[in-house]
């Protein structure tokens, strides 16, 4: 982010609990545009349900999110998708018995993006010409890399100016991994879009992201550059004990 520039989000103090169990205790973050910005942290440190906290999905107990210059905490994931954030969950989620360009339309739900979908569709198949190629097919016979590529195009069918992925390498090839984290970094680049992204890897998402959070039993314990968290010996001992980077 460019000093001196307002993050595009904020979220500061959030403390969200499933029932009389909490998750999250003060987590915080921003993001600035243009950015890519990785959560990182073990399982069950609370990564997925900050994102989801982010969204809508989840109402948090305390604390604030700001995106745009507006509060969005307590806001129902499709008033956030109104907004102009977008949330590709973990395992792609998709309906496996529609075509892969219904899958896609379905993105365009919001009322914003609604009016652009054949613009959108349009810039969307460029960027994923195998989309273009598979238009007709069954997402369920689509190979997981496919897959992959359906659910962040879906997202981008809402016309973001924030897209949060969640693990989007699970489950992937070393190629199509490689290859998936390119198509990342041409949609910040290409369209301008800020992306947000969890990923249980730290070497492969530090080498694309500009910056990282570390989150630990629920706290944000460390944030800075990639290079800095590289660097990092407490990096070191939250992920890999004494083995270096």
């Amino acid at each position: 982010m460019t000093p001196g520039t307002e993050p595009m989000l904020t979220v500061d103090g959030l403390d969200v609990a499933y029932g009389d169990f909490q998750v999250l205790w003060q987590a915080a973050m921003h993001v600035g545009e243009g950015e890519i910005v990785a959560i990182l942290g073990p399982n069950g440190a609370g990564k997925s349900t900050l994102m989801n906290s982010i969204s809508g999905l989840i109402t948090p107990r305390a604390g604030h999110i700001t995106f745009l210059g507006k509060r969005i905490d307590g806001l129902p994931a499709h008033r956030t998708a109104a907004e102009g954030l977008a949330h590709v969950l973990e395992r792609r989620r998709l309906f496996p018995f529609l075509s892969v360009r219904d899958n896609l339309l379905l993105g365009a739900h919001n009322e914003t993006a609604r009016p652009h979908r054949a613009e959108t569709m349009a810039a969307v198949e460029r960027l994923f010409p195998v989309i273009a190629a598979r238009a007709s097919q069954l997402a369920n016979t689509l190979s997981g890399g496919e897959q992959q590529m359906v659910a962040i195009a879906r997202g981008l069918m809402a016309r973001p100016r924030l897209l949060m992925i969640d693990e989007p390498f699970l489950g992937l090839s070393p190629l199509v991994v490689q290859q998936t984290g390119a198509l990342m970094q041409r949609i910040r680049d290409e369209q301008g879009i800020s992306i947000v992204f969890i990923e249980q890897n730290v070497e492969l998402a530090l080498r694309l992201a500009d910056r990282g959070y570390i989150l630990e039993s629920g706290r944000t314990i460390l944030t800075g550059t990639s290079a800095e968290l590289l660097r990092s010996a407490q990096v070191k001992r939250i992920f890999l004990g004494d083995v270096a980077l």
